[in-house]
């Protein structure tokens, strides 16, 4: 059953640079530089959206010297995915139930 907490998440991941975001870190951990050369965002329109993603949990965060590294946390991701698993197969379940009406 998915919580207020889940759609919150989701949420947080229906914003395109968001997900552009959380997409780009799923392939490697990238410093906000290259965040901002991969997505063409400005650093201050750039460090909000990272700053709702560390909040939600989704990223965290690896001082580097001057830099801060992101880093996805899958964990969040697959929480997720389950969550939406569920759902279909609530729905494939469901499919030949229907409810007579009155």
């Amino acid at each position: 059953m998915m919580t207020s907490a889940d759609a919150d998440l989701i949420r947080v991941l229906a914003d395109p640079l968001r997900l552009r975001i959380v997409t780009l870190l799923a392939r490697e951990t990238l410093c906000t530089t290259h965040l901002v050369e991969e997505t063409g965002a400005r650093q201050t329109n750039l460090s909000n959206h990272l700053k709702v993603l560390r909040e939600a949990g989704v990223v965290e965060t690896e001082p580097c010297g001057r830099y801060t590294y992101y880093r996805l946390c899958p964990d969040v991701i697959d929480r997720l995915a389950g969550q939406f698993a569920g759902l279909a197969a609530s729905a494939r379940n469901a499919a030949e139930i229907k409810r007579a009406c009155p």
